[in-house]
């Protein structure tokens, strides 16, 4: 039935902001980026390694979102990383503070938590 997840969207507050941090802090390689003028929203597909992951949008006011970690809904987005120190260095570079790295109670695999522009949690999941 289903083969894989196809990508992710995302809705930010600050376009320029939030592609800032997702280009140049997470380093995802911008495939197409489109100003849609009857929407008044950009739209930006974004790569990880090649492979199509997120569709990054922009609208004007978009409502705010309840973030808490235990809300109803998608939870958070994590990134698979080979090296949580120095994922950590890096955003701790361009002033993204981390949480405290945890262990897995079940793999026992590394992890933290880091927020994007419009605080949503993204994990670091360490294999």
């Amino acid at each position: 039935m289903f083969k894989k997840v196809h990508h992710i969207a995302i809705i930010c507050s600050d376009y320029q902001k939030s592609k800032h941090f997702y280009t140049e802090i997470l380093d995802l390689e911008i495939i197409n980026e489109v100003f849609r003028p009857e929407r008044e929203s950009y739209k930006i597909d974004l790569a990880l390694n090649g492979i199509y992951v997120i569709e990054l949008f922009s609208f004007p006011n978009p409502p705010v979102r309840v973030s808490n970690p235990e809300a109803c809904g998608m939870r958070h987005l994590a990134f698979e990383v080979s090296n949580l120190e120095s994922v950590i260095a890096k955003l701790t570079k361009n002033s993204i503070k981390t949480e405290p790295i945890r262990i897995d109670e079940f793999t026992k695999k590394r992890f933290t938590f880091f927020e994007d522009p419009d605080n949503l949690p993204i994990e670091l999941y360490e294999i």
